[in-house]
This record gives structure tokens, C-alpha cells and sequence, in this order.
């Protein structure tokens, strides 16, 4: 049995041995209700600023780009026609390599050289927008620098202090994207998960949750996406600690439990999320799989241009996440 990706192609569904019979969530409906979520939420009006530059375009620095998901972002940027910054920053120090993506080259540079060389971006491209896609462990640390210099960023990375993130950023009065999943259908799914669980709470009080969230091995964190939904969920009276995620990273694991395709071992997200009642007679099942990179690669395009033209129009708000970035509309 194949079920439609977010990403718009075709992955098997998870092959988990559980006890659930009924599956009471079809996809269509989850679409329908994000659908219509959506459909209620008014347009501000700095949609305008969107509407009257479809074609605006400015410098953009992808730190991160030796990673599979830097790299992908770093190759969005230019095919939408923004101008990649030929510099990146790396986790590693003292990296000495270049790299070339869509015939640019690219010069890496390790943690101690990053305030020397985002001083020269700045003075080069002062409109320029970071997007970040490091690693957990220097998140804090690539935010206090961004927000030292004024630079307006997106955080795709995930982990991290992530109150001392808001913090930093809310104090420096930067203007900042941050998201723990750049994806723009799956941030619908969020965002339809959070009006239920705002307008309906204790919907499933007592119901017992398991979460299974499968990614390529070299992600070190918890899903950040299977934490918001998980939220959700308790709020609507599910019953679950965050120490219970069933993290898998083994690629046989992925291949004969979770159904993974081979050929996408190295860049999935697959989440399942059950739900039993107390006496086991009621069970839901919420999914969504994702292969390949370029549905986190757009969205974080697009969250970078929605950022830079909250810039221009000197937006009163600096925080946002996608879920903005989504009722903004006039995604490309």
C-alpha cells in the first residue's frame, strides 16, 4: 500500500506491528481540515508588501552548506533567483575547503573565524538574510552573533537552547524565522493540530499516546515536528512524557520496521502518532512521511524571503515561525 508523501512522491507506509484497527484520520481528511483551518485566517495587510515585488531578490547566506540540508537550501536559493553569498560558516574549525553549488564557489569557515567573516558579509551585502542549518550544539551561539550584528536569520536548525534562542533574539529586537520544521505542509498539519487542540482540549483525556519518529542517522536531536504535535496532543488530554519518543536511526531498523525506501535512508521524516483509549476499544493513528530534502529547502526560502520583506517594511513584529509565513500566503 502506497501513501503520498509531503514531498510529493510516493513512500510505503510504515510496516509497524501494533494492534490499532481502525484508522479513523484518512489522509483526505487531514487535508480538508487544514484546508478549511487555513481558509479562516485573515491576511494581513503587510501581504501587499509580498504582492507588489514577486520578483524581489537579495543576498542570501546559507551557513551549513557541507550538510545535506545547507546544500539543498543553498541550490533553492539560487533557482529562485536569490544571490547566494559565496561564504558559509561550519561547525568544524579550521575546515579549509571550498565547495561549489550551482557553479558557485563557495569558501568555508570554522567557528572562530564566524564574527570576522559575517562583519564582511555585512559590509559587502547589508540586506543580506542568514539561514542556518549547523548543528544543535552552536544553534545559541550562531543566534547571539547573528543578533550582535543585527542580521535578520532564519533558524532551520533544530535543537539548541530553545527558550535562551527566544530569548537572545527577542533582546536584540532582531527579526528572526524560527521553526522546528521548515516544511509548509507539514506546518499546516501543525497548525490544524493547534486549533484543535486550542478549541477542543481534553478531546482525548486519558487516551494513551506512542510516537515513533524515524530520520537519517546522522540527525542527532529528537524530531522538533514530533515535540510540537506531541504538544498538541496533550493538551487535548492525551496522556504521554516526551521521554517516551521512539527514536529510530538504525537503516535496517528504518528499512524492515519503519518502510523507508533504501534509496531515501539518508533523508527522510517518517512520524506516526497512536492513540488508544482507556479501555482499548477506540484507537486514531495521525501520519506523515516525507523523502528527499526539498520540501524543508523551499520552505526555508521561502520563510528567508517572507523575513526580508518584513525587513523592508519595518514590520512591528520581529519573531515569527511558519506558521506566518504560511498565513502570509503568496508562497511561491
Amino acid at each position: 500500500m502506497l501513501s503520498p508523501t509531503l514531498s510529493g512522491s510516493f513512500c510505503p507506509l510504515p510496516r509497524l506491528n501494533n494492534r490499532r484497527s481502525a484508522l479513523f484520520f484518512a489522509q483526505t481528511k487531514r487535508t480538508s481540515l487544514v484546508t478549511s483551518a487555513l481558509a479562516s485566517e485573515k491576511v494581513t495587510a503587510s501581504q501587499d508588501v509580498m504582492a507588489q515585488s514577486p520578483n524581489l531578490s537579495f543576498p542570501i547566506l546559507v551557513n551549513g552548506v557541507t550538510g545535506k540540508m545547507g546544500k539543498a537550501v543553498a541550490e533553492a536559493a539560487v533557482s529562485a533567483g536569490l544571490e547566494l553569498v559565496p561564504m558559509s560558516f561550519s561547525s568544524v574549525d579550521k575546515p579549509a575547503r571550498t565547495l561549489e553549488i550551482s557553479d558557485i564557489e563557495i569558501n568555508v569557515h570554522g567557528p572562530s573565524e564566524r564574527e570576522e567573516i559575517l562583519s564582511s558579509v555585512i559590509d559587502k551585502y547589508p540586506d543580506v538574510v542568514v539561514v542556518d542549518y549547523t548543528v544543535p550544539n552552536v544553534v545559541n551561539e550562531n543566534a547571539e552573533l547573528y543578533c550582535k550584528f543585527g542580521v535578520p536569520f532564519v533558524m532551520g536548525t533544530t535543537g539548541g537552547d530553545r527558550p535562551l534562542l527566544y530569548k537572545t533574539v527577542q533582546d536584540s529586537n532582531v527579526y528572526a524565522v524560527i521553526s522546528p520544521q521548515m516544511g509548509k505542509q507539514v506546518v499546516a498539519f501543525l497548525a490544524a493540530m493547534e486549533i484543535m487542540a486550542e478549541q477542543f482540549p481534553g478531546a482525548f483525556s486519558g487516551y494513551k499516546l506512542e510516537v515513533m519518529e524515524s530520520h537519517q542517522a546522522t540527525k542527532l536531536d529528537t524530531s522538533g515536528t514530533a515535540k510540537a504535535v506531541i504538544a498538541c496532543f496533550q493538551k487535548l488530554g492525551a496522556i504521554f512524557d516526551m521521554n517516551e519518543i521512539q527514536m529510530i536511526r538504525d537503516p535496517e531498523e528504518q528499512i524492515n520496521m519503519v518502510g523507508v525506501p533504501e534509496e531515501y535512508l539518508s533523508g527522510h521524516a517518517y512520524h506516526v502518532y497512536n492513540l488508544t483509549s482507556p479501555d482499548e476499544t477506540v484507537s486514531f493513528e495521525f501520519q506523515h512521511n516525507v523523502c528527499g530534502r526539498s520540501i524543508y529547502a523551499e520552505g526555508s526560502i521561502d520563510a528567508a524571503i517572507f523575513l526580508h520583506k518584513k525587513v523592508l517594511s519595518k514590520a512591528e513584529k520581529k519573531i515569527y515561525d511558519m506558521i506566518d509565513v504560511l498565513r502570509e500566503g503568496n508562497m511561491r
